[in-house]
């Protein structure tokens, strides 16, 4: 499948609509079995945006390899002005749904994103782009369990942003490889190594699902989920 090559157009329109700062957000592990799941921030200015400059190769994390998308990370992390990813376990996520523990997730993105430039956003008006067509983080903000973000954004939903926007396409592959380089990490413990997530990332594959048949679930298992 050759990539869709992203742009910068839908975040110059928030710039024309009095938007400062635009950042983009994604999630991965959304439908794992096992770990985490993750948003990935990346925060532009309106001169990066404006620039229209953005690293070669850069696609939706699901059109590029792993060897692609790990060579993207380091280009992408000294592109964007600000990044992150915000995570959420499987235990929060067991406790509170898929839904919910996204929102919270993004917001723990979101918040560490503007800690990181707190000078440069105070008083700025600031977007999100959220990849999909539901606003996952609307129904958290101001919640017990969600963090309070020190400066109000913007979210608005874009079907398919992680292939057309430039900002959503890099929080794709910065959450991708940090969510993959986690598993591969965690599949390395004895104590997880029949359940081979080195290479199932902690999906659902026939040999996951056989594992957790054979050997019961771990303590990185969404117990809620259909294991079986």
């Amino acid at each position: 499948m050759s990539a869709v090559i992203p742009s910068f157009d839908f975040e110059k329109n928030l710039l024309q609509s009095g938007f400062d700062w635009v950042i983009g957000l994604d999630e991965v592990g959304r439908g794992s079995l096992a770990g985490p799941v993750m948003v990935g921030a990346a925060l532009f200015s309106a001169k990066k945006i404006e620039s229209g400059y953005f690293p070669q190769g850069l696609a939706d994390s699901k059109l590029l390899n792993a060897h692609k998308r790990e060579g993207l990370l380091e280009p992408l992390e000294n592109w964007c002005d600000s990044f992150a990813v915000g995570s959420c376990s499987n235990k929060e996520i067991d406790e509170w749904g898929i839904s919910y523990a996204l929102g919270v997730a993004a917001i723990r993105a979101i918040d560490d994103v503007q800690n990181r430039m707190r000078s440069s956003l105070k008083d700025a008006r600031i977007a999100a782009i959220l990849d999909g067509p539901f606003n996952y983080i609307g129904k958290v903000l101001g919640t017990f369990d969600a963090p309070s973000m020190q400066f109000s954004v913007k979210v608005n939903t874009l079907v398919k942003a992680d292939q057309k926007c430039a900002s959503v396409s890099a929080a794709s592959v910065i959450a991708k490889v940090t969510r993959d380089s986690l598993m591969i990490d965690l599949a390395q413990n004895p104590k997880y190594a029949a359940y081979d997530w080195a290479s199932n990332k902690g999906y659902g594959s026939k040999a996951h699902r056989a594992a957790i048949l054979q050997h019961g679930a771990s303590d990185l298992h969404r117990l809620s989920w259909h294991l079986g």
